[in-house]
């Protein structure tokens, strides 16, 4: 099969990997094509302004878009016109794929708490949510009757070699647990790179969630953190925060399909990352 990836960074180019060792062609847009491995074919892309041409082959199509900057302009740049400009590729080339992926996140589901999974209503106040339920429903409604299968992956936080804040924040004695506290979704980089191969390899059509399998309070994660890496206790913040919400995402419906996870809780993962075990992509 012939994969294209468009938005070729962290996560892409873990995914890319995995595509390329299970025996397909691999090619990667981004805006800095040089940086990515040989194995994958590195085309410059600045999606903000056009796509390139679309290899005629593409079988698989992954949209794993990330923003400049943490505001609604730089967010709305990223995912909503350029998953259109990745779409309008496909009609100007001609370009059906069999299956394409979108690469979201449980922003969408904004300050809901409690249990949650693919059937939760998504009602995001804040502009990061907003903006990518936004994008989903261009990605399922311009795909839809095209014949090609569509799945959205709903990732929690990321983690891994190349994303280390939260180790950073504890290191450096920065890290503050809110009050309340509150349980929070993540998911290992290389586990989210695995999940985006699976699906696209296996048919699964629809909306998942990309978390690991147990979620936990922030505080617990930093407290063990700091304990592993002889760092400063985290302290309780002395002034309650609304930001945020406690919510516990399930993976049962990604699960389902076969996925497991190779870091089924935080400890497991920031253990091999504290360990060195992982490759961090430019």
């Amino acid at each position: 099969m012939s994969v294209l990836i468009a938005g070729c960074g962290d996560l892409g180019t873990e995914a890319g990997l995995r595509y390329a060792a299970a025996g397909h062609h691999v090619t990667g847009w981004r805006r800095s094509p040089d940086k990515l491995p040989s194995v994958i074919n590195g085309v410059a892309a600045d999606l903000r302004v056009a796509a390139p041409t679309v290899p005629a082959d593409t079988t698989i199509l992954v949209i794993a878009l990330a923003a400049d900057g943490h505001d609604e302009d730089a967010y709305r740049s990223a995912y909503v016109d350029g998953t259109a400009r990745v779409l309008d590729a496909l009609d100007r080339d001609g370009v059906t794929p069999g299956h394409a992926l979108f690469v979201s996140s449980t922003a969408v589901y904004g300050s809901l708490s409690g249990d949650v999974d693919e059937t939760s209503p998504t009602e995001p106040t804040a502009f990061n949510g907003r903006v990518m339920l936004e994008a989903e429903q261009l990605f399922l409604s311009r795909l839809a009757g095209s014949g090609t299968t569509a799945t959205v992956l709903r990732l929690g936080g990321i983690y891994g070699p190349s994303r280390t804040r939260l180790l950073d924040l504890v290191r450096t004695g920065t890290a503050t647990i809110p009050t309340p506290d509150r349980r929070t979704a993540r998911i290992h980089r290389d586990d989210a790179a695995a999940a985006i191969v699976h699906l696209t390899t296996t048919d699964a059509q629809g909306i998942f969630l990309g978390v690991d399998d147990s979620p936990a309070p922030y505080g617990e994660v930093v407290r063990r953190l700091a304990g592993a890496m002889d760092a400063p206790t985290p302290q309780q913040a002395e002034k309650p925060s609304a930001r945020g919400a406690d919510r516990a995402c399930s993976n049962a419906r990604l699960r389902a399909t076969g996925w497991a996870p190779a870091f089924p809780t935080y400890a497991e993962g920031y253990r091999a990352i504290l360990a060195g075990v992982g490759a961090r992509h430019p």
